[in-house]
């Protein structure tokens, strides 16, 4: 099974962020300029929340909040849950579901490494499911 480091290595490790201070329009803006549904909220070097599209859906608009006026701290998750980069994709994923979340940064020690989305699990379970698929049907013909 694929560990987090792994994965982001394949992924890359690009790593979207928004200050906490920052208003949720701008975290909105660079959502979409970045095809991301999340982004880090960060102090520093420091992260302190991540700020999603869902977060925006039900903290914002729902609640009738200017999305020009709002900071990011006001609506973002936290405290956040995190990985170390050994930890397999199995253990990511159950993290997820278990906690209802749908994207995971990834810290080495206090520095974020990158961040796995949901999509990218899934991915790399199915990548993974049709490798021994292949593997066992070269077994049966041989």
């Amino acid at each position: 099974m694929e560990t987090a480091a792994q994965l982001l290595r394949h992924k890359g490790g690009s790593i979207h962020s928004v200050g906490p201070d920052a208003p949720v329009l701008d975290a909105i803006r660079l959502m979409a300029e970045h095809s991301v549904g999340a982004l880090l909220v960060m102090e520093g070097q420091r992260l302190v929340g991540v700020v999603s599209e869902r977060d925006y859906a039900r903290k914002v608009i729902l609640r009738g909040f200017a999305s020009s006026e709002t900071p990011v701290r006001q609506i973002m998750s936290s405290p956040v849950m995190t990985v170390r980069p050994e930890q397999t994709v199995r253990e990511c994923m159950q993290l997820m579901s278990e906690k209802r979340f749908r994207h995971l940064p990834v810290l080495d020690g206090e520095k974020v490494v990158g961040v796995l989305s949901i999509g990218d699990l899934v991915r790399s379970v199915l990548a993974e499911q049709q490798q021994t698929i292949e593997e066992l049907e070269r077994y049966i013909r041989s």
